[in-house]
């Protein structure tokens, strides 16, 4: 069954909080791609001085949360959100759905981030310093993960999983979809073009 499209807010109605809706929405500024740092310097998103990268707002209790429906819930099949989105502004309408996850109460650590395509600025920022400490960075789950086609398989399920789908036509969605499906706990929210995730979602099935 094909996915509907849907204005860039996010619904949590039986896995967990609710963002207010995004209205009055502008055009999305670029985000900046980060700059080196030391190797002494704190990563990103963690307490110390000088961070490397604006830090994300700041982590969430799991408390802070509203408290889920007592209705039983299916955890075999997320909730699944489709925002539209060109495959050059497929990154930004990610950020943004981070942002209002991270509004909504979700800590950082419960969200993983998934490009089809180019990789994310902060994946490639974080592999800069090294392929054991961008996996040690996963491994820790307490900031928002990123990683791209070639290493979805490897990233561990989360509660929420965002999907990015920037990538050209002969990109890696049609194996990434599913794989996001699967790591995906209570919410799946695909960033893409609308025709593109129907048809990939279809090769998969």
């Amino acid at each position: 069954m094909p996915l509907i499209p849907e204005e860039p807010q996010i619904h949590e109605s039986a896995q967990g909080p609710r963002a207010a809706s995004a209205t009055g929405r502008t055009a999305p500024t670029p985000r900046p791609v980060p700059g080196p740092r030391s190797v002494a310097a704190p990563r990103p998103g963690r307490p110390g001085p000088g961070p490397a990268r604006p830090a994300p707002p700041a982590q969430r209790a799991h408390g802070s949360a509203a408290p889920a429906s007592p209705r039983k819930q299916n955890r075999s099949a997320p909730q699944i959100q489709l925002i539209p989105a060109s495959a050059e502004g497929a990154l930004d309408a990610a950020g943004e759905a981070v942002d209002l996850l991270l509004d909504s109460g979700r800590a950082p650590g419960e969200i993983l981030v998934l490009t089809t395509g180019e990789q994310h600025p902060w994946a490639a920022h974080e592999l800069s310093f090294g392929e054991s400490a961008y996996w040690a960075q996963h491994d820790a789950a307490d900031d928002v993960f990123y990683a791209d086609a070639a290493s979805v398989g490897r990233a561990s399920p989360r509660p929420v999983v965002v999907v990015a789908v920037n990538g050209d036509g002969g990109d890696d969605t049609p194996r990434v979809l599913p794989v996001a499906l699967g790591h995906a706990r209570a919410l799946l929210i695909l960033c893409g073009d609308p025709k593109r995730i129907n048809a990939a979602l279809g090769a998969s099935a």
